[in-house]
């Protein structure tokens, strides 16, 4: 069985809706605060419940009918402008929260897999990034997300949980969240669809490892089948600058679009790709960055 906190949210419906079409009993723990409801897939059981509130949490332990148990962590305040603008709430939720959902784990003697981020790392002293890279994040909620790798380390070494971090590069895909601080694939698609001129930040030269939204669930679940332990990046490989990214839509859209410029905004690092050879070959948990 499988438990999807944040399963009503843009990665975490996916994990359940893949988790699902394999046979898979899910639970998804939600307070739909930022998630929708009707991201939710069929077939799912959905817990209304804060991971900041734990008695809120324990009706997950009423669900369970002595299954094995594996718990895909992915609510969160999400990205570096939200936890900027909430930090507070940010710090409670991905760090408090995440001791909320490691006791949990140890209450189902359950596998958990933490949704990390890239943001941990900051601005690169070498590229690729790899796990063992220098980690120095930059904005709160890097440091909000190192934390929750940190606590979850922890704890799961103390109550021998079984834990794994997935550090996910810039996911995209269906379900993204618009607003003006939504994913940059989001908007560039939105600006062509609309035939309006998309916001580039900084000269454009900037870069990110861009992954599907399908990709890293099927690391999720392949993590939680596997029961793999550590810290692992979920990337491509493949590095791709805003301004190529941009390229790339209007070639594919058949509108051109000429950005309009603004400054970089604050916390935005500017190189980012992932070494993703330890989850590839180790314990295989995407199938990605093809040489």
């Amino acid at each position: 069985m499988l438990v999807v906190t944040g399963g009503a949210g843009f990665i975490g419906s996916h994990v359940a809706e893949i988790a699902l079409s394999r046979g898979e009993r899910v639970i998804v723990v939600d307070d739909l605060s930022s998630g929708d409801p009707m991201n939710v897939p069929r077939g799912a059981q959905l817990v209304v419940a804060d991971v900041t509130r734990p008695e809120q949490l324990g009706r997950v332990i009423e669900l369970v009918r002595g299954e094995e148990v594996a718990i895909a962590h992915l609510a969160a305040v999400a990205g570096v402008v939200e936890a900027s603008r909430s930090p507070a709430r940010a710090l409670e939720v991905n760090v408090v929260g995440t001791a909320n959902v490691l006791e949990l784990a140890r209450r189902l003697d359950a596998y958990l897999a933490l949704a990390s981020s890239a943001a941990v790392y900051g601005e690169p002293s070498e590229l690729p990034l790899k796990e063992s890279s220098p980690i120095r994040p930059i904005s709160l909620y890097g440091v909000s997300k190192l934390a929750a790798e940190q606590v979850t380390f922890s704890l799961a070494a103390e109550h021998g949980i079984r834990a794994s971090a997935l550090r996910l590069f810039n996911v995209y895909g269906p379900r993204m969240k618009p607003g003006p601080y939504a994913s940059v694939v989001y908007n560039f698609l939105t600006a062509a669809l609309r035939c309006e001129a998309p916001v580039i930040y900084g000269d454009g030269s900037a870069t990110r490892d861009f992954v599907f939204v399908a990709d890293v669930a099927e690391a999720f679940l392949r993590a939680a089948e596997r029961r793999a332990t550590g810290v692992f990046n979920v990337g491509t490989g493949r590095e791709t600058s805003v301004t190529e990214l941009l390229d790339l839509v209007s070639r594919v859209t058949g509108v051109r679009l000429e950005p309009r410029r603004a400054p970089p905004r604050p916390g935005d690092i500017g190189r980012s790709v992932a070494d993703v050879r330890l989850a590839r070959e180790a314990p295989g948990l995407v199938p990605l960055g093809k040489p």
